[in-house]
This record gives structure tokens, sequence and C-alpha cells, in this order.
């Protein structure tokens, strides 16, 4: 039966409307004449002239109105009260059409049979079509998994309807912590109070709990979270307001939770007039513009209508991907912003400046850079090169240039750093700092702030990938911490705090409360449904494996080097007074760190890099694999040596 169902339901559109019809034409019969045979009692009027005179009348005239009504426009397996309505409206015409067809022609026919033959085709009718939807329903019910749905408000009304159309989910039941709406039905299901989440588990099979409140705040979400993490389902949610109302997702999408839900704050809305500073109707260039925090500063700014956006980058993927992704964007809302993809390295000084002079730039946000630690650790050099002289090439190009504002994306690793990164992002802060004071004409400010949440290297899509490979999570302490922001709060907050730099200033943004990482792991894990195996849980599900600091990793970021910050205008940004050096000084240290670099001299960059005003404070030695390899090499160059003596004369014929 359920494999002819199943076969049924797949037939063409046109072949489906073919039988509908045929067997609308058999139930009208069947109806009609059954009115008579109780009516009159007796199978004697059913041979009559007249009875057939009125079905053939009948027949087609019935199917006319089920056809105007849009019967076999309408599929099965979704009919809903509208459907339920023009059934109705369908027998009872077909009915009154009856009753006028046999007096119009004098057929002889009772006047209590329009009535009876209307409840009969009303039974086989719409009982067909119901029967049909039910047994579908029944067949998809038996493999869809069980789920509960928090939120018994519109979004959550919706995504039920939805799924019981669907073939994902089967909602059993609505969770809901308002008391209004507890052991009330909802579209046929009974609203719990979160607390029995458990009963619904072992009475009825529950497996998930589909989160559907779509517009309440970050810290509600997290809080419902908090609260249903200890029951160990898995949770996932629906797509967000905006997302639904742009057309950019359906109700009906389930996602797993964000990363926001656990640790995003509710963001602070941005001030229309620190977003249109910098932008609206100038020339803006970002650099790094396919970077994790440049992608981002480019879609904001791509909606604040500057006269140009530029966008440079080093890597051709990313610039591509970036460039089609604002032109995307452009086309559907409507925007009328020339984007130019640009590519070149920020150490190219003479490249910059030209794109700068090019397109009268007024407005530079520097978001290139090398950015992960233990990366930049094994490539001190690289790191060097690019994060310190690119932002020094990129800052004399902007002074240059005749460039207004330079705005330098920074982070909370530039302070009393242990790693070559946020040393280097601490030396690029002071060549920003040096020019500010050094001129007056091109505006530079830092801001700094700590882990943006999908990020490239961010710790949260390595655990999700984790866990779906069924562990162990990583994580390289116990007790490490982080300060953890959106991509869209981060970059928003970028383009208001440069709007209030007066020069050399160096904004630090309020990124909460840090977050221990072994905590966000074991969160991570419980919202998925898991366990965590540890030695309280050793049939636990999935493990938590520590595998000790990378090389230059603090356990703990700060933000602030000194205590000297002050409030500004905006909530979320706060100004701090900082050390540095005036540009004579600085230049002269940066001819000797550049000349070491030049010569690939690692323990003269060590030296000069504690030499700064950074506080730097390395944890272990030099790492760069080039610099270990060549000090390998020399250790086994006495026993190399004698193995090729008796080749060295015809090495040096060949000179």
């Amino acid at each position: 039966m359920r494999t002819l169902l199943q076969s049924l339901f797949r037939l063409p559109r046109r072949q489906k409307r073919t039988i509908q019809l045929m067997v609308d034409c058999i139930l009208i019969a069947a109806s009609f004449l059954l009115a008579m045979l109780l009516r009159l009692e007796s199978w004697t009027p059913l041979f009559e002239a007249s009875t057939w005179v009125a079905l053939l009348v009948l027949i087609p005239l019935s199917l006319a109105i089920y056809v105007r009504l849009g019967f076999y426009r309408a599929v099965i397996r979704y009919l809903g009260p509208k459907a339920i309505r023009a059934v109705v409206i369908g027998v009872v015409v077909s009915a009154l059409s009856l009753a006028l067809a046999s007096y119009l022609f004098a057929l002889g026919i009772p006047r209590s049979v329009p009535f009876i033959y209307a409840m009969l085709a009303l039974l086989t009718i719409g009982g067909v079509r119901f029967g049909l939807r039910a047994m579908y329903l029944r067949s998809q019910i038996r493999h869809k998994p069980r789920v509960v749905i928090y939120g018994a408000g519109s979004a959550g009304r919706q995504l039920a309807a939805s799924l019981n159309h669907g073939q994902e989910y089967l909602p059993i039941a609505f969770v809901d912590d308002a008391l209004s709406l507890q052991n009330t039905y909802i579209e046929g299901l009974k609203v719990y109070p979160p607390r029995q989440l458990g009963y619904l588990a072992d009475t009825y099979g529950a497996e998930r709990v589909l989160l559907a409140v779509p517009s309440a705040s970050r810290a509600r979400r997290r809080e419902i979270l908090a609260e249903l993490e200890p029951q160990g389902f898995p949770v996932q949610t629906i797509p967000g307001v905006v997302d639904m109302v742009t057309g950019r997702a359906r109700i009906s999408e389930v996602r797993d939770v964000a990363v926001e839900d656990l640790l995003g704050r509710d963001p602070v809305p941005p001030n229309p007039t620190l977003m249109d500073a910098n932008i609206r109707g100038k020339v803006v260039l970002v650099t790094g513009a396919g970077g994790s925090i440049g992608s981002e500063l480019c879609r904001q700014i791509l909606r604040h209508a500057p006269g140009r956006l530029l966008l440079l980058d080093i890597s051709e993927f990313a610039l591509y991907r970036i460039e089609q992704d604002l032109l995307g964007i452009a086309a559907e809302e409507g925007l009328e912003v020339r984007v130019e993809a640009l590519m070149g390295s920020v150490q190219h000084r003479q490249r910059l400046t030209t794109v700068m002079k090019a397109y009268e730039v007024q407005t530079v946000y520097h978001a290139a850079a090398y950015k992960h630690v233990p990366m930049v650790e094994h490539n001190v050099v690289e790191g060097v090169q690019n994060n310190v002289f690119g932002t020094l090439s990129a800052a004399r190009s902007a002074i240059d240039s005749g460039v207004e504002t330079f705005v330098l994306v920074s982070t909370d690793k530039a302070v009393r750093p242990t790693n070559v990164m946020g040393t280097t992002k601490r030396l690029a802060e002071l060549v920003c700092q040096a020019f500010a004071r050094q001129q007056e004409a091109t505006r530079f400010c830092m801001v700094r702030f700590g882990n943006v949440l999908g990020s490239s290297g961010s710790v949260v899509p390595l655990f999700r990938q984790q866990i779906q490979a069924g562990g162990p999570i990583t994580v390289t302490h116990p007790d490490i911490t982080r300060f953890f922001m959106t991509i869209p709060e981060a970059a928003q907050l970028v383009i208001q705090a440069g709007a209030m730099a007066r020069g050399g200033d160096v904004f630090v943004l309020d990124m909460g409360e840090p977050v221990r990482i072994a905590d966000l792991a074991r969160q991570m894990v419980r919202l998925s449904g898991l366990k965590v195996r540890d030695e309280r849980s050793p049939d636990g599900d999935i493990a938590i494996a520590y595998s000790g600091l990378r090389p230059g990793e603090k356990l703990y970021e700060e933000l602030l080097v000194g205590d000297d910050v002050a409030a500004t205008s905006h909530p979320r940004i706060m100004t701090a007074q900082e050390v540095f050096w005036e540009w004579p000084r600085l230049e002269n240290f940066l001819d000797r760190l550049f000349e070491a670099c030049r010569n690939f001299h690692h323990d003269g960059i060590r030296r000069l890099l504690l030499e700064a005003p950074t506080a730097y404070r390395p944890e272990g030695g030099i790492v760069d694999l080039v610099w270990l390899e060549k000090r390998r090499r020399e250790v086994l160059e006495p026993v190399s040596s004698a193995a090729v003596t008796p080749l060295r004369p015809v090495l040096e014929r060949h000179k």
C-alpha cells in the first residue's frame, strides 16, 4: 500500500489531474445514485430514464464547478483550511445545480435528494482527498525525527505548520516559559514548560529542540540555551527575522545554533553620523579586503554610499570572492557604488602611492596583516615585513597622497605581547602614532580589539568539525581565555572609532567578559546533544584533549597597556593614551630592523623587538622554521663536509 501511494504521488501533475477527474465522476455518480436509493428505498427508480438524464447533467456541471474552484490545482498532500472551504462550496453548488436541473427538465427527482446527495458527496469527494493526505503524512511520520519547538509564538506556529508538510522533522509539542500559554494547544500541539523536556523525551521520543524565537535578543537566547544545555538535547534554531523578511532564508531552514547566541552580546545600534563621516561620498580604500575583518568592513562601507570603494589584497582568490560578494549585494539592494578590485601587496609602497593618487583616496582602512600567532612565530621575517613595513608603506603613501583619514585595524595581542605577531602589530601602532605627531594632513588612529567569531583561524569552526568527526576537541590549555566579538559588530565599531579620531588615538573596543575556551568547547558538545567524556563521565561521547600552549601563545589577552583610559561618545569604544617614540627615533629603529630582516638575522630581529617600547616578553626561544633548519645544518656541517671533500675541486671549477 505504501509503495502504491508513493508511486501515485510521484506521477506527473497532468496524470494526477486526469485520475482526479475520473475518480470524481465515479464519486458524483455514486453519491447521487445512493441518495436516490436512500430516499426512495427501492432499486426501481435507478433504472428510469429521468435518473440517468439527471446524472448526465450533474456530472459535467459539477466537474465544471470544481475546475472553476481550483480543485485540480491544489496539491493533495498540502491541503489545508482553504481546501475544505472549496470542497464545501463546490458540493453545495453541485447540489443546487441538481435541484435546478430537476426543476427545469421536470425530472421528478424528490426535493430531499439534492440535500442527501450533498452530504454524501461531501463525505466521498472531500473524504478521499483528505484520506490520501492523511495516509501520506502518516507514511512520512514513521521516518521523521521527533522534535520539540521552543517558542509558541507566531514563528513557532509557522514552523510547526511548515514541518508538518515537510519531510525533515515531526513536531510533537511546544515548549514555552510563558505561563499563559502552558497547557494550551496550538496547531494541535500541547504547550509544555521547559522543565518537562525530559518527560517529552521519555514519553514521546523527542530527539531535539528547535529554537523558534527569531526576534529574541542575544542575551535572552543565551539564557534559553543555558537553560536547555544541561538537559542534553541537540539544539537547532531557525533564521533571524531580518533574514526571513529580506527573503534570504525560509522559516523551515533549521540551522545549528550560531556562535553569536553562545558568546555574542546585543550590539549597540550604530550611530549613522559616525558611520557616514569617513565614507559617504568619499573614495575609500580597504587593504586586506579579502580577509575576515577586511571583507566585513567592505560590506559595511558599501551600504553607506561611498563615492568609490577600492579593494586591495595580495590573494587573487580572496579578492575575487569579496568583489563578487559586493557586486551581488549592490545588485540585490540597488546600490550604485563603483567597486574596484586591485591586486597588490602593502609592502609595495610605489603601488600603494600610485593607487591612492590615481583614485584620490580620502579614507584608508588598513586591515592587511598576518595575524595567526604560531604561523608568524614560524615565519618571523615575513611577519615583520608585512605587519610593520607594510603598515609603514601604507602610512607613508597615505601622507604622500593627501589621504584624510588612516585607520589601522589592530589587535589585543599588541598589549604586552609574548609573540612576534602581537609585537609587530604594536610596532604598526607606533608607526601610526609617530606619523600622527609628525604631520597634521592625515589623521591616524588605531582600533584595538580581540578575537572575532567566525574569522579565519577561529576555534569555533574547528570545534564544530571536531565534534562532527567524533572528537577529540583540541584545546591548548584548560585555563586559556579569549575575548570574542562578532565580525559585523567589530567592523561597525572600527568605522565609528575612525570617525571620532583627532590624530594618534588608540581606540579600544569593549569586548565584554573573556571566555574560557574549554568551557566553550563543553557548551558546544552539550548543545550538539552529546556528552563530554572525562573522568566524571568516562562513557561520554566527545573527549577534550589539551595540547599545550603553542609558540608565542598567551593564557590571557589584554586590551590596555596602562590604566590611562577614557570613555568616548560611544558606549563600546574607549580611548587610551600610551607610550610611543617620536618619528626620528622610530625611523632609526626601523632602519636597523629592516636591515636585520633583509639579512635574515633572526637573533638581531629578536634583540630589536625587545628594544622597542612594546613590552615584548617572549616565553621561549626563536622558532622560525628557516632559522631552526639553518641551525640544524650547522650542527651537521662537519659530517657533511667530510663526505663531500673529494668533490670540492670539481665544484670550484664550475663556480
